[in-house]
């Protein structure tokens, strides 16, 4: 990615959440690249090398498609999409394809390992703070948001913990669930279909994909690639991170957060026990991970448990900013090798 004045070069990402994404032309040795809109923001794919795919350029376009599939699929503001569909399914057991059985099994286990702050039944919550459709208004001011927010508190999973009722049987290929429990995809769906994606580029010499903040990189050549972290009050460079695979998420308030009905500061990111947005003296956290999906769990997390637990969420690295504006860098375990974990078998839908 790239702050406002400038790009990087094709080994180059931030991690920054929802500014546009950047690259200069494709390497000589035929790094090719794919740029595009989806889920809520700008997307890349860069792939160097032949492999499973195909060519690189190939492959590129091949995971640009597929991006593109799966947000019709798993999009809450098309009302024909396999989400809307099943929030609005009055039956208590639902037929749903593989890949929504495997966002559902995502989905819980970020509830389950985040202490129910990453929870995926605040639809309802979100819609009521003001964001029922795709969002495409002007946003709030970073510091005008804060300076408009009221008490700064860590937030804590929703009292009933409903996220509890919904369950998935992988074999029958159904998801359970009382009618009427709506599920919101978020992050968790673009953690998930990045590290999807990683399962088939893996094997080419190297490759990056940025979903909308959601990184996923590696390569059998084992580049080092530089992720740079922005600053969220004036989106200069605050550190970059030297990284030859894994992933990494950004969450934070900065870049969506708007006047709701009754003139008060709203966000996207929701204290699950007050259903409200949460001001929690943390605005960004950056989770580094062997996986995109538990990058994403951990940087939601960070940022909701506040300035006092915010870093030991980053087990695996990362950067905290503060409301105040001053930040923390978390390095990661030297040497960072992450761990292998198994292949997701396929990209079926």
């Amino acid at each position: 990615m790239t702050n406002s004045t400038g790009t990087l070069a094709p080994e180059r990402l931030h991690a920054d959440r929802i500014a546009p994404v950047l690259f200069s032309p494709p390497a000589p040795d035929g790094e090719a690249d794919e740029r595009f809109a989806c889920f809520g923001g700008e997307c890349a794919v860069l792939v160097r090398g032949s492999g499973p795919a195909g060519g690189a350029a190939g492959a590129a376009a091949r995971v640009r498609r597929r991006m593109l599939e799966w947000h019709d699929q798993f999009s809450r503001f098309q009302s024909g999409s396999e989400l809307s569909r099943l929030n609005h399914d009055q039956r208590s057991t639902v037929p749903v394809s593989p890949m929504m059985v495997r966002f559902v099994e995502a989905a819980l286990s970020a509830a389950q390992t985040s202490g129910g702050l990453v929870d995926p039944t605040l639809l309802g919550e979100v819609e009521r703070a003001g964001y029922d459709d795709d969002f495409a208004g002007v946003p709030l001011p970073l510091s005008n948001a804060l300076a408009m927010a009221g008490h700064r508190h860590a937030a804590g999973p929703e009292p009933s913990e409903r996220w509890r009722q919904l369950s998935v049987d992988a074999a029958g290929g159904t998801v359970s669930r009382p009618p009427g429990l709506l599920l919101d995809s978020g992050g968790i769906a673009k953690g998930l279909f990045a590290d999807v994606v990683s399962s088939v580029l893996c094997r080419h010499a190297s490759f990056a994909v940025n979903l909308a903040g959601d990184l996923r990189f590696g390569g059998a050549r084992g580049l080092t690639r530089p992720v740079q972290v922005t600053d969220p009050f004036d989106d200069s460079i605050l550190h970059v991170f030297e990284l030859v695979r894994g992933a990494a998420a950004t969450s934070g308030i900065s870049r969506r957060s708007w006047l709701d009905a009754n003139g008060e500061v709203a966000h996207h990111l929701l204290d699950p026990a007050s259903g409200r947005p949460a001001f929690t003296g943390v605005v960004q956290a950056t989770a580094l991970a062997p996986t995109a999906l538990e990058a994403e769990v951990l940087a939601k997390s960070a940022v909701l448990s506040g300035p006092e637990q915010a870093a030991a969420c980053l087990r695996h690295g990362g950067l905290v900013v503060r409301d105040d504006g001053t930040h923390e860098v978390i390095e990661p375990p030297a040497p960072y090798v992450p761990r292998r974990v198994a292949a997701l078998a396929g990209t079926r839908s």
